[in-house]
């Protein structure tokens, strides 16, 4: 609506900087397509070739988004260079400046709901998509100062707005960029590593941690533990301390949706003595 809006005062002003925050409005807009495509397909239970589920269809949409944000910032340094080479008088600008604020409240309303449904079900596609709505709202407001800058003479201004948008999309799409990357990589967050090593120590029967690896899988987190326990447990016991492991760390780790735990003995030499 935001963007509808806009796009409106761009066809009666003509006003570059104005063009520029819409085709950013508009690409933040689209991105809500391939997300909503991945939520989606990510719901599909796992199957024979995909036995991990389709939840990886989230971080495919991240690199759909950086494709947008992308296209947005060429096609706005484009029109705003063109500008520059070949300046043009801007009309309505009243209505350009009305334009640039209706952009700030619009992209802070979508933001702040994206931000917080993305934090709480653990989606880094959404809460980036969400951070970048709001720098798009303070780029609306740059517009402002181009209006204010041709309003007093400066009819260059316009156009280094929208080369100023330009530059702030760019940014966006950086940390969009490694954000998406990093989940792409299976990076996670050392702190939840920590607590979950946490976790696993405090399970009665395990004695250490061997190996830990954490992934997310969409906006859910997979967890794979080797841990070390007593050789002289049964196969019994050893299942059981596996077992207890797990629960714990699907009670404590936020977003935790699977775990495997592997058991192996704790060799000791002979005549150590044990606690018991």
């Amino acid at each position: 609506m935001t963007a509808v809006v806009q796009a409106v005062v761009v066809v009666l002003s003509g006003s570059v900087a104005l063009l520029g925050d819409t085709l950013h409005n508009v690409a933040d807009a689209l991105t809500a397509v391939p997300l909503l495509i991945a939520f989606t397909v990510a719901r599909r239970p796992a199957t024979n070739r995909f036995t991990y589920g389709y939840g990886r269809a989230e971080d495919l949409a991240g690199l759909a988004v950086l494709a947008m944000i992308t296209l947005s910032s060429a096609v706005a340094a484009w029109a705003a260079i063109e500008r520059l080479l070949h300046p043009r008088h801007i009309d309505q600008l009243g209505a350009v400046a009305a334009a640039g604020l209706v952009g700030f409240v619009g992209n802070e309303i979508v933001a702040r709901y994206r931000i917080e449904v993305g934090r709480r079900i653990g989606s880094a596609a959404l809460v980036a998509d969400g951070l970048h709505a709001r720098t798009d709202g303070f780029t609306s407001l740059a517009v402002l100062l181009g209006a204010a800058g041709v309003a007093v003479g400066r009819g260059w201004a316009d156009p280094a707005i929208g080369l100023v948008i330009t530059v702030a999309i760019l940014g966006v799409l950086r940390s969009a960029a490694r954000a998406v990357g990093a989940r792409l990589m299976d990076a996670v967050d050392p702190e939840i590593v920590a607590e979950a090593t946490r976790t696993l120590l405090h399970t009665p029967g395990i004695e250490a941690v061997r190996e830990l690896r954490v992934r997310w899988i969409g906006h859910t987190l997979r967890a794979e533990a080797d841990v070390m326990v007593d050789a002289g447990l049964t196969l019994v016991a050893a299942h059981d301390v596996a077992h207890a492991a797990e629960a714990h760390l699907l009670r404590h780790l936020r977003r935790l949706s699977a775990v495997t735990i592997h058991t192996s003995p704790v060799h000791r030499p002979p005549g150590a003595v044990t606690t018991a």
